[in-house]
């Protein structure tokens, strides 16, 4: 099964070519795997932008090249199996992947959105479903990074502490480790995630709008990467301004130095003059 879908380049197929899931009532899951997914020879290919591809008999996943996979009525096992197929795909996979799932109920005659724990979809096609993998793929993406950003802060806060308390800045490289975490985090959120950005479905499809700035709402993504962006400032800032306080505390020692080892040649060029020259 999943060698035909890794085999070779497909087609695109438009999305009224593609059969739609079975049943009222499924479950998409999303995973963020690793940090980088390469999907050039994924074939063959249900829909572009997010890619979409079958799983098993009845199930399809939507994969992005920023390592998030959602699954659409997609069992565990099933899962699990095409993570399996997808690792020789996948750069600095994580050891324990950021996960985020969500009950959808087909119903025509209801509002689409959020109602109760479940979304609710006027159809299954892959239209609606690649809206969906966009939400919960940023979702999942945001999770990992603000658990990377709380694991940050709890490393940080020690530093302030330290400068405060005892006048001591630790040292360089852990300071400059900070700082590269944090500009990491900002430049795979804007660069490859575009949390803020609205997908590239949309342009063709500017009736999905609505549900697209329903879902955003629901999961809070804007207001999630404003936070995001304020704590990465202050990691930021804080690491800087230790950074440049632990400059300046070593230039002064080495400007000392210099001074010291001046005053000493004076000292010993004037006991030349006058001591041992009498």
């Amino acid at each position: 099964m999943f060698d035909a879908i890794f085999n070779s380049r497909g087609r695109r197929d438009t999305w009224m070519d593609m059969p739609e899931l079975s049943g009222d009532r499924f479950e998409a899951h999303a995973v963020f795997v690793a940090e980088r997914l390469d999907l050039r020879t994924v074939a063959p290919r249900i829909a572009n932008h997010p890619m979409v591809v079958e799983v098993g008999e009845r199930g399809w996943a939507a994969l992005f090249r920023y390592g998030a996979v959602v699954f659409f009525a997609v069992p565990p096992m099933s899962r699990e199996r095409f993570l399996d197929d997808l690792r020789p795909r996948l750069t600095r996979p994580y050891d324990e992947p950021e996960h985020e799932s969500i009950v959808i109920r087909i119903d025509a005659a209801a509002a689409e959105g959020m109602d109760d724990r479940d979304l609710v979809l006027h159809d299954a096609g892959v239209d609606r479903l690649q809206v969906v993998a966009e939400i919960l793929a940023k979702s999942v993406v945001m999770a990992q990074y603000e658990e990377q950003v709380a694991d940050a802060f709890h490393t940080i806060e020690p530093l302030a502490v330290d400068l405060k308390e005892r006048g001591v800045v630790r040292r360089t490289d852990q300071l400059l480790g900070h700082i590269g975490d944090t500009m990491l985090i900002r430049h795979r959120m804007v660069g490859r995630v575009e949390v803020p950005e609205k997908p590239e479905l949309l342009w063709e499809r500017a009736d999905l709008e609505r549900l697209y700035a329903r879902l955003e709402d629901e999961y809070e993504l804007v207001e999630r990467h404003v936070a995001l962006e304020r704590k990465l400032d202050l990691i930021t800032s804080t690491a800087s301004t230790s950074l440049e306080i632990l400059q300046t505390k070593r230039s002064l020692r080495v400007e000392w130095y210099i001074v010291i080892l001046i005053v000493a040649e004076i000292l010993l060029t004037l006991w030349d003059m006058f001591v041992r020259h009498g």
